[in-house]
């Protein structure tokens, strides 16, 4: 059953036993003008992915974005739609990290307030793709598969992920870790290893890049274009919300990363570093002066490793992100899945054409082109 047949779902039960009601809107020019005070107040406290430097490097990549707003009487929700059109069959909206709401039995409600503001509005969108920030449960799959919610495959690093709650003070923090990444910090230190916040220049962001091919030769990472990681690290360090760091070995970077900070959450976004390195712990030792730099100059609440196996395949050393999720996973045990990309149908047929060919070849000749991802 497709969305189109489940108009109840505008509304939800919260925790509380109260129904939710939801309206959907595009955003004014004054909050769009304001755009990450508002997303950032979200339930979950927003994503990066939803804010408006990102907004603005994917206008250059294919995507159109839009500003949409979800109101409730207990909350409104602040969501950056990505859209693509296509001949015959419309426009596809990516609601990437969206919607942003409470808890999963509210994102069918503000599914169906999105279906109706397009019907409403006579938008020619034929699917809407979500992604919300929600765990991944049987009770959350039940409810969106009850809701006519078709899943499809997970796009973003971060649906599977590592997050380390970065609320302790320092000292306690570090004994949070894991015994792995304590000891690669605690010896780092000891043997004067020194982590260096650059400046975002042009050639140290060729450097980075320079950094990041050599993850790309070790394992099956594709990288996007220089020009894709230089606007996007431009947009967020001029925006004071991300920053770049090196590790410097006999004279050249041989370790780097560029964090983000958005609200009161870190993302570790970008890494990258020199193979058959020497300085032992450099690049623990990197995240731990970035970790503590974000909660001392902006009070992150946590920081995101931004991508690991799923939870199950963890151990598995076949997984492609094994060494990095054995990195990740040193400073904190725990992995976040969470529930991936869903589609909601608005046109029944265009979605079957979507699915059948129309996906597969749209991403064929975007990459023929580009030679980049689509999404």
């Amino acid at each position: 059953m497709v969305l189109a047949d489940r108009p109840a779902f505008r509304t939800a039960l919260t925790d509380r036993g109260k129904l939710v009601n939801f309206t959907a809107r595009f955003a004014t020019d004054a909050e769009r003008e304001n755009w990450d005070v508002h997303a950032t107040a979200n339930p979950g406290g927003g994503n990066v992915l939803q804010s408006a430097s990102f907004a603005e490097v994917k206008s250059h990549h294919g995507w159109k974005p839009l500003f949409l707003v979800l109101e409730s009487q207990n909350f409104s929700s602040y969501n950056l739609v990505l859209e693509k059109a296509y001949p015959v069959l419309g426009r596809l909206w990516y609601l990437i990290k969206g919607p942003a709401v409470e808890t999963s039995g509210q994102v069918p409600a503000a599914v169906g307030a999105i279906r109706e503001f397009i019907l409403r509005s006579k938008l020619p969108v034929f699917a809407v793709k979500i992604e919300p920030d929600i765990e991944d449960t049987a009770e959350a799959r039940a409810i969106f598969r009850e809701a006519g919610l078709q899943k499809t495959f997970d796009l973003q690093p971060n649906d599977h992920t590592a997050i380390l709650d970065t609320t302790p003070e320092p000292n306690q923090l570090l004994r949070n870790l894991h015994s792995r990444g304590r000891n690669a910090v605690r010896r780092a230190i000891r043997e004067g290893v020194e982590v260096h916040r650059v400046e975002p220049t042009p050639e140290n962001f060729r450097t980075m890049y320079g950094l990041m091919s050599h993850i790309e030769d070790r394992s099956s990472a594709r990288l996007r274009s220089f020009e894709y990681y230089s606007r996007f690290w431009g947009n967020f360090a001029q925006a004071g919300q991300g920053r770049l760091y090196f590790v410097y070995e006999d004279g050249e970077a041989s370790v780097g990363a560029f964090v983000l900070n958005y609200g009161t959450k870190g993302t570790y976004k970008d890494g990258g570093s020199k193979p058959q390195r020497s300085q032992y712990g450099d690049s623990h030792l990197l995240q731990w002066t970035a970790i503590n730099d974000l909660k001392a100059e902006h009070g992150i609440v946590e920081y995101d490793f931004c991508g690991t196996p799923p939870s199950d395949s963890l151990k598995d050393p076949s997984h492609p992100h094994h060494g990095l999720g054995l990195f990740k996973t040193s400073f904190t045990r725990t992995v976040t899945d969470f529930i991936g990309c869903y589609d909601a149908v608005i046109h029944p047929l265009r979605y079957r054409i979507w699915t059948a060919a129309g996906e597969r070849v749209a991403r064929q000749i975007y990459w023929r082109r580009r030679h980049q991802p689509f999404y």
